[in-house]
């Protein structure tokens, strides 16, 4: 696995992937908290840092340029891979289903997820997604709108959305 940082108008992005797999992502230039978003025994052994081009990166790297130059579908058919539960893995399938510009509440979501009362587990399922952006965790909200949480912060959470509601 390898990472690579870019710029994005969100700040620094950096991914970790191998043969264009996202395991992890998000808005930050600091790789160790990247490899943080895995669980221990998930962490490669050694990741190094590597220009957006090199062929390990080179196409999820593309797709994040490509979703900030206006297309928010860029990211969507970009391979991930999450290590958990099946509810975790059914939660992520359907995050990546959920359409830019169409954010659901935690409810709607663990309502989509087959458990309306597992609001909790449901946002647990958010909080645990490794690769930030390729699995659009930031499309789901509060139930009053708000937006709730998110591991890369608000001002991001927001502006994702933002880009989304406007198409791009």
């Amino acid at each position: 696995m390898k990472l690579t940082t870019m710029t994005t108008p969100d700040g620094p992005f950096t991914l970790l992937a191998e043969d264009g797999v996202v395991y992890a992502a998000g808005w930050t230039g600091d790789p160790d908290a990247i490899l943080a978003r895995l669980r221990p025994q998930d962490r490669p052994a050694d990741a190094p840092v590597v220009a957006s081009d090199d062929p390990d990166v080179a196409a999820p790297a593309a797709a994040v340029a490509a979703y900030y130059a206006g297309d928010p579908h860029a990211v969507d058919a970009v391979p991930v891979k999450q290590t958990g539960s099946t509810w975790r893995q059914r939660g992520w399938d359907h995050l990546r289903r959920i359409p830019p510009g169409a954010p659901l509440s935690y409810a709607e979501f663990a309502a989509a997820l087959g458990n309306p009362k597992g609001v909790r587990a449901a946002a647990g399922v958010c909080a645990s997604n490794a690769p930030a952006l390729f699995v659009p965790c930031h499309r789901v909200l509060r139930s009053d709108g708000s937006l709730g949480g998110f591991a890369w912060g608000l001002d991001v959470k927001r502006s994702l959305l933002a880009r989304e509601a406007s198409g791009g």
